[in-house]
């Protein structure tokens, strides 16, 4: 294992703790789906997004983790961090606009994240500027009316420097994606409409950045869509692919637990 892996890898297991220490203090839900999407924000918010580039979280109840990320990059101060889900915080349970640089728009209604992406993308296009412009879904979004809009405006707009990240973790609100709608998040949907498509383990941070660097290396005048298999509540035995943890709070020992199950799975590590 390489020193780049080994890093990755604690840094997997240190967001996370983050994420589990802001969501215990807050005794706050929402756990499940920030942590199936927490390393395609890794990959790409911490790892590839540039200054001119763009990062929205179109599922905007997993804004723990977009919280957590933009404090390790700088953007959230340790003492605003502190003051998650409190009165009067500027970082509510979803994004909140004009608060920080950062994110510069109200998500977690969902369907409205392409929508502001395609936007911002044509803009760019239209500035003939070189930026690019990253919108994180969940999959139970892809049944929103607003996405496929804005996915046609981006197929007769060629924009390029659009890259869609599918959080496919199976699950929605009361039920899994395949009993609501079926799979509307399907490679195969979005490779008929003129997507350059991916498909990627969302949780393996290496591959993440592979398939995002192979779709943005060459402009063809195709949008890109990123669709990333991934567990709710990765990382956290008693979480993983289980419906209610999109909604309920931790107690104590539910939190003590799940740091030792982070603890296990990312920083035990041994090297031949």
């Amino acid at each position: 294992m390489t020193t780049e892996l080994i890093d990755t890898k604690t840094l997997q297991g240190q967001l996370r703790l983050n994420l589990l220490s802001l969501y215990n203090q807050a005794h706050a839900g929402h756990i499940g789906c920030s942590l199936s999407c927490i390393d395609l924000m890794l990959a790409t918010l911490v790892l590839r997004k540039r200054e001119q580039d763009t990062f929205l979280l179109s599922k905007g109840h997993a804004a723990a983790a977009l919280y957590v990320c933009l404090n390790h990059l700088g953007d959230i101060s340790d003492e605003a961090l502190a003051t998650y889900y409190q009165n009067g915080t500027t970082l509510p349970a979803h994004p909140a606009p004009n608060k920080h640089r950062s994110i510069p728009f109200a998500t977690g209604s969902l369907g409205h994240g392409l929508p502001i992406g395609t936007g911002i993308a044509q803009a760019g296009k239209l500035l003939g500027d070189d930026s690019r412009v990253f919108v994180l879904m969940s999959d139970g979004e892809t049944n929103e009316g607003t996405t496929w809009e804005a996915a046609h405006f981006a197929i007769q707009n060629g924009l390029d420097n659009l890259i869609v990240l599918i959080d496919k973790n199976g699950l929605q609100g009361f039920n899994t994606t395949a009993n609501v709608l079926g799979d509307t998040a399907s490679p195969d949907t979005w490779s008929a409409m003129g997507f350059d498509i991916a498909e990627v383990d969302g949780h393996n941070v290496t591959e993440l950045l592979e398939q995002v660097d192979r779709l943005t290396a060459i402009p063809n005048g195709k949008p890109k869509v990123l669709i990333a298999k991934t567990e709710k509540g990765k990382g956290v035995s008693y979480m993983e692919n289980r419906l209610e943890w999109h909604y309920l709070p931790m107690t104590a020992d539910q939190y003590e637990l799940a740091c030792s199950d982070v603890q296990k799975r990312y920083f035990a590590t041994s090297v031949a």
